[in-house]
């Protein structure tokens, strides 16, 4: 279904179809009904990841997914049913409201939780394929506040951004980048980082690292709601946006 959308969020209806916060679209934006979306998740979709094979990781304030206890995460097969092979236990704590896919099956988890599955993990954590937690990806102490986004770098290495001002003890301002163990790392400095919370993030293929968000200043500099960074987390200052957005 690659020439389809899957769109999730706070609806139970799409152009008059029901559907549980979950819904897919053929590529002229007409409903899919062939998705199965009648009964699925109880609460708000807040990000969706699609595997090479089909298959569909969504996260969010759930605490089931068509009738099965699901908190936060759940895995679909491509035609929307729940993949019950995946079994993340009591999952989340409280939200999940990122994803990423690594290339060897494993998933990366951010948002306001402080537990998975029962053991402390704040706001990052990293899971198997089958649903359990990745005991080898150790982020100590965490992030003090929510994670809202995570960008995965291609050496495995986990851009993050959110309302936290500290990883594990050590000051960050909404953005801080995780090695693939889940230590910080120290190379990645964003000085006094952003005045604001960092909602979204994207890689260029160069490396530098556009961020959006509630800011508007990023280690000083003014930068209104949108800003880029080089790789090594410093301000790039021939990205100019201006006024920003309103």
């Amino acid at each position: 279904s690659s020439d389809k959308i899957l769109i999730g969020g706070l609806f139970t209806t799409f152009d008059s179809n029901s559907c549980h916060f979950i819904a897919r679209l053929n590529n002229d934006g007409s409903y899919d009904s062939s998705f199965n979306s009648i009964v699925g998740a109880n609460e708000a979709v807040f990000d969706i990841k699609t595997q090479a094979d089909g298959q569909i990781y969504i996260a969010g304030n759930f605490t089931n997914f068509a009738g099965s206890p699901r908190k936060g995460i759940a895995r679909l097969n491509d035609d929307g049913s729940l993949d019950s092979s995946f079994d993340p236990g009591a999952g989340a704590n409280i939200a999940i409201e990122a994803l990423a896919l690594q290339d060897d099956g494993k998933i990366l988890i951010a948002g306001g939780f402080t537990h998975y599955n029962g053991i402390a993990r704040n706001r990052i954590a990293r899971l198997n394929s089958d649903g359990t937690l990745d005991l080898s990806f150790d982020p100590g102490g965490g992030a003090n506040s929510r994670i809202e986004t995570i960008s995965l770098q291609p050496d495995g290495a986990v851009i993050i951004g959110g309302s936290f001002t500290a990883y594990d003890g050590v000051s960050r301002n909404s953005i801080a980048r995780i090695e693939s163990n889940g230590f910080l790392d120290p190379g990645f400095d964003p000085g006094i980082g952003a005045n604001g919370s960092v909602t979204c993030s994207a890689l260029q293929l160069d490396g530098r690292i556009l961020i959006g968000g509630y800011f508007t200043s990023l280690d000083g500099a003014t930068a209104n709601q949108i800003s880029r960074l080089n790789v090594d987390g410093s301000v790039d200052s021939s990205f100019d946006s201006g006024l920003g957005t309103f």
